[in-house]
C-alpha cells in the first residue's frame, strides 16, 4: 500500500529526480515507511510505501531479473500467492516476497492481458524500457484512485491530485464544466475532476503511453446478462460461499489487522467471516456521536456491541462531538476534491482511532450497491403499488407533497422527506426516476445557481447508456458501480483512511462477488420490498435476526441538524451574499433561498448546503493558495 506518481515526457527530456521526490513528499501520509524512484530518460516513476507484505524486501520500484521492466504499484494483490506459485512452476524467479512483483512476471508472460489475472485493489505504473512504453492501470471497481494531467509535452500521474501540482506548469484551477454535475450529485464523476485539465482514470481502465501518443481502453465491465438458471436456494448458498471466500482472501497481511463495525449487515458479515478464519480475537472499531436527538439517530454503538459480543472481538468504541470547523479544511485537503457526503468525516475519525492499533482494516463498503441495500432501489416496487391508486387521490397526494416538511434528522420528517422524493418522480421513466432519487439539487435549483448557460456534464445519462442490462434494478446497480461507488464512497474511503496511513480493504467489492451479484435476478435480490433479500438469507446462520432485519442508517453525521444549531454561524460565514458574490460561481439569491428552505424544513437541504460549503472551503485552499491551518483559523472566527 502506498501512493504512486510519475512523469512521461513527450519532448524526450530527462525527468528530474528532485521533481519526483517533491511529488512524493506531498503524499507522504500514504507511505510513511519508505520511498523510491526509477528514472530512465523520458520516464520517471516513484512511490511512497506503507509496508504491509514483505516488510523488509518489498521496496519499490520493483524490477524483473533483467532490470528492463520497472513497476510501482499501490494496493494489494490478494491472489498473489497462487499466481506466484504458477509463475515459479513455469520458470520465473522472484527477487522479493512482495505481492506486487507478480505483475512484472505476468506482464512478461502474458503482455497487457495480465490484468485479467489479478484479484485485488490497485493502481500501477509499469515502465517497459525496451519498448520505451509506460503502462498505467486501475482496479476493476475503482477502489484505488489515479489522477492524470497531460499536454503536448508531458503526462503526469499520481494517486492524489495535489501531487501533480509539484510539476512546473501544472497549477490548480477550477473545472467549471464539472460544477453542474457536482451540484446535482454532490461529487464529480470520472473522467472529470474538480480541477481543470486534471482527469481521473476511470475504474477498470488501462492506458499506454509512448512516443506515438496515448491509448486508453476499458478491460472489464459488469456482466449485463442475468443468470436465470439458478434457484433462489442456489443463489443464497453461492452468495454465502463467495462472501466468506472474499473476506478470507483479503485477510492476508504481515501487520496487525482489524475491522470497522457499525452493527449493520455488511460490516457484521465481514467481522463474522473474519472470526471464522482467525485464531485470535478480531479487533473491531466503532464510532458514535455525543449530543441530542439528531446525534442519537446516527448512533449505532448498541448494534456494534451486540455483534462484537457475538463474535468475541476485541472491541473499541469512540464517542465524539467532532470539531467540524477545525476538521473540514484538513480533510478536504486530503480529499483533493469537495463532496457532499459527510461520511468522509466519520470515516476519518474512526480510521484515526483504529490506526492506534492496526495498519490494515476491513470495511463493509459495497454491500448495498451489490446486493440492493438502499431505499431508492424500491422505487419500482412502490411505483407498482402507487399505480393502483385512483387518479384523484394521486393528484391530491402530489399537491400535499409540495407542502410537506422534511428533515432527515427526525424519524417522522425523514419519512415525509422520502415520500416527497418519491412523489416528485413517480410516473417518470425508470432511469429518470432513479437519477432524481440521487440528486442533491433538482434541475431548477441548479439552473438558478449557475444560470441557464451553465455546462451540463451528465454522468448518470452516460452510465445508464453503458449499463446495457434488460433488468431494470440491475441497471441501477451497474450505474452506481460506475458513478457513486468509485467517485464518492470508495474515493472518501481511500483518502480518509490513507490520511492516517491506514490501509482499508473492501472484501464485499471483490470483483468475483461483483460479477456474481450482477448476474443475480433482481426479483430475488430485492424480494417483495425486502432489501438485500438473498444476502440476508445467506447470512442467516451467521447473524441474528435483530441485526439482519434492523433499519438501515447511513455512515454519516447529523450535519443538517448542526447547520440549524451550532454550525449556523459557519454556514452564514461561508455562504453569505458577500462571500458568494466575490467567489462568483453562484447566484447569491439562489443560495439564500436554499438556506431559507432548509431552515424552515420546507426541504432537507443538508447535502446541497454541504456541497456549497465544502466547495468554498476547497476553493480557499486550492484556488486561493491558502493552507488548511490558515483556513481553519478563519472558520473558527465565524463561530
Amino acid at each position: 500500500m502506498c501512493g504512486i506518481h510519475g512523469i512521461y515526457r513527450f519532448d524526450r527530456q530527462t525527468v528530474e529526480a528532485p521533481l519526483l521526490s517533491a511529488m512524493g513528499q506531498i503524499t507522504q501520509h500514504r507511505g510513511p515507511d519508505d520511498e523510491g524512484m526509477h528514472i530512465d530518460g523520458e520516464c520517471g516513476i516513484g512511490m511512497r510505501r506503507l509496508s504491509i507484505i514483505d516488510l523488509a524486501g518489498g521496496h519499490q520500484p520493483l524490477s524483473d531479473m533483467s532490470e528492463q521492466t520497472w513497476l510501482v504499484c499501490n494496493g494489494e494483490i490478494y491472489n498473489f500467492r497462487e499466481l506466484r506459485a504458477e509463475l515459479e512452476a513455469s520458470g520465473h524467479r522472484f527477487k522479493t516476497g512482495s505481492d506486487c512483483e507478480v505483475l512484472l512476471h505476468l506482464y512478461r508472460a502474458e503482455g497487457d492481458e495480465f490484468i485479467h489475472r489479478l484479484n485485488g485493489m490497485f493502481n500501477f505504473a509499469l515502465w517497459d524500457a525496451p519498448r520505451r512504453r509506460l503502462l498505467i492501470g486501475r482496479d476493476r471497481l475503482g477502489v484505488k484512485p489515479l489522477y492524470l494531467y497531460r499536454d503536448s509535452k508531458v503526462l503526469a500521474f499520481a494517486t492524489e491530485a495535489k501531487a501533480l501540482f509539484a510539476v512546473p506548469g501544472i497549477s490548480p484551477s477550477l473545472n467549471r464544466e464539472a460544477l453542474s454535475s457536482y451540484l446535482t450529485l454532490g461529487y464529480v464523476a470520472a473522467p472529470h475532476s474538480m480541477f481543470e485539465h486534471v482527469e481521473k482514470l476511470p475504474p477498470a481502465t488501462m492506458m499506454s503511453i509512448d512516443a506515438s501518443g496515448v491509448r486508453q481502453w476499458q478491460y472489464w465491465k459488469m456482466p449485463a446478462t442475468v443468470d436465470n438458471t439458478l434457484t433462489e436456494a442456489d443463489w443464497i448458498e453461492r452468495t454465502r460461499v463467495e462472501m466468506e471466500a472474499a473476506v478470507h482472501r483479503q485477510m492476508v497481511s504481515d501487520v496487525p489487522i482489524g475491522a470497522f463495525l457499525s452493527g449493520g449487515v455488511d460490516s457484521s458479515a465481514v467481522v463474522g467471516f473474519m472470526a471464522r478464519h482467525s485464531d485470535q480475537p478480531i479487533k473491531t472499531y466503532a464510532i458514535g456521536f455525543d449530543g441530542g436527538a439528531a446525534e442519537t439517530l446516527y448512533n449505532e454503538l448498541p448494534y456494534a456491541r451486540r455483534v462484537a459480543e457475538l463474535f468475541g472481538t476485541e472491541h473499541r468504541e469512540i464517542v465524539v462531538k467532532p470539531d467540524v470547523v477545525s476538521l473540514l479544511p484538513k480533510l478536504l485537503w486530503h480529499m483533493d476534491e469537495p463532496l457532499a457526503d459527510t461520511a468522509f468525516i466519520t470515516t476519518y475519525l474512526v480510521s484515526q482511532f483504529a490506526r492506534q492499533d492496526v495498519t490494515v482494516i476491513l470495511s463493509g463498503v459495497g454491500g448495498d450497491e451489490l446486493y440492493g441495500g438502499y431505499r431508492r432501489y424500491l422505487g419500482q416496487h412502490y411505483q407498482r403499488k402507487f399505480d393502483r391508486i385512483p387518479g384523484f387521490a394521486k393528484r391530491l397526494m402530489g399537491f400535499a407533497a409540495d407542502h410537506l416538511p422534511a428533515d432527515r434528522h427526525s424519524k417522522v420528517l425523514n419519512l415525509l422527506r422520502l415520500a416527497k422524493g418519491f412523489l416528485a418522480s413517480e410516473g417518470l421513466p425508470a432511469d429518470v426516476r432513479y437519477a432524481n432519487y440521487l440528486r442533491i439539487m433538482d434541475a431548477a435549483r441548479v439552473t438558478a445557481m449557475l444560470g441557464p448557460d451553465a455546462g451540463a456534464f451528465d454522468p448518470m445519462h452516460g452510465a445508464f447508456e453503458m449499463a446495457g442490462n434488460d433488468d431494470e434494478l440491475n441497471r441501477m446497480f451497474a450505474v452506481d458501480a460506475a458513478t457513486q461507488l468509485p467517485d464518492d464512497l470508495l474515493l472518501l474511503t481511500d483518502k480518509m483512511s490513507m490520511a492516517v496511513s491506514l490501509e482499508c480493504r473492501v472484501p464485499l467489492l471483490d470483483h468475483t462477488l461483483a460479477e456474481s451479484a450482477a448476474t443475480m435476478p433482481a426479483h430475488i435480490k430485492v424480494k417483495g420490498g425486502r432489501l438485500k433479500h438473498v444476502m440476508k438469507q445467506s447470512l442467516a446462520d451467521l447473524l441474528p435476526d435483530d441485526i439482519l432485519n434492523r433499519k438501515k442508517r447511513g455512515f454519516g453525521t447529523p450535519m443538517g441538524a448542526w447547520l440549524k444549531r451550532e454550525l449556523a454561524p459557519l454556514l452564514n460565514g461561508l455562504l453569505n451574499d458577500k462571500v458568494v458574490g466575490e467567489r462568483g460561481l453562484f447566484d447569491a439569491r439562489a443560495v439564500t433561498a436554499l438556506i431559507r428552505d432548509h431552515e424552515s424544513n420546507r426541504m432537507d437541504g443538508t447535502d446541497a448546503l454541504i456541497a456549497l460549503m465544502n466547495l468554498e472551503i476547497w476553493s480557499r485552499m486550492f484556488l486561493d493558495g491558502r493552507s488548511p491551518d490558515d483556513v481553519a483559523t478563519e472558520l473558527k472566527s465565524y463561530v
